[in-house]
């Protein structure tokens, strides 16, 4: 699985621009079959989503690679994270930030995810189970906030949560049509910016409407 691992980053990430070391690291180092069922650990590492269950997906390499570069994390960052999923996003994420909490709706894959990144030896993250949407007030400003699910729009709870300075990262628009949008928040004022298509399954809570 070693060799698989570094020629996905080699044929599938740097191709397509992914440049930051720290994060080409980082993706290096968290192995994505750990992340699937057997079923699909042969498939791990060839660049399309997988499925983890409920319904839900494991993000394609690539995307993973590049929604993590454009946070531009520095290993300072308070990182909240909705969709916890498989958890491979939030240990690529945790190789990279001072500490990430991360929310998922759904407890199964929750309590399965904690699993594997305890086993994993992380000791930077938090989970939480709940509706995304909501944020984590408790812990709250967050330095990046990432959104693993597409939304019509951005959930007004978490654009509360953001730091002065921060930003967050979501894919905005319809079912199939979305967009991968940033949005900084400078002078207590948010600027928004549309980087490129792409799908990603519905985010499901109470300010995702």
């Amino acid at each position: 699985m070693e060799d698989l691992n570094e020629q996905m980053i080699k044929t599938q990430l740097i191709p397509r621009g992914i440049s930051d070391k720290r994060v080409l690291d980082a993706i290096r180092k968290v192995k994505r079959h750990l992340f699937v069922t057997k079923a699909f650990q042969d498939t791990a590492y060839f660049d399309h989503p997988l499925p983890i269950g409920e319904g839900q997906t494991i993000s394609q390499p690539y995307m993973v690679a590049w929604m993590t570069e454009l946070l531009n994390l520095k290993g300072t960052e308070k990182v909240l994270e909705i969709g916890t999923g498989s958890g491979y996003q939030t240990a690529v994420l945790s190789e990279l930030a001072k500490h990430v909490f991360t929310i998922e709706r759904i407890e199964t894959l929750s309590i399965n995810a904690q699993k594997i990144l305890n086993d994993l030896n992380y000791k930077n993250i938090s989970f939480k189970i709940g509706d995304g949407t909501e944020g984590w007030q408790n812990e709250a400003p967050f330095d990046r906030i990432l959104i693993t699910a597409g939304s019509p729009v951005v959930p007004a709870p978490l654009l509360k949560q953001l730091s002065e300075g921060g930003k967050l990262l979501i894919p905005l628009g319809e079912r199939f049509a979305q967009n991968l949008t940033m949005v900084e928040k400078k002078d207590g004022k948010m600027t928004t910016k549309e980087l490129g298509a792409c799908v990603f399954v519905p985010l499901i809570g109470r300010h995702a409407v």
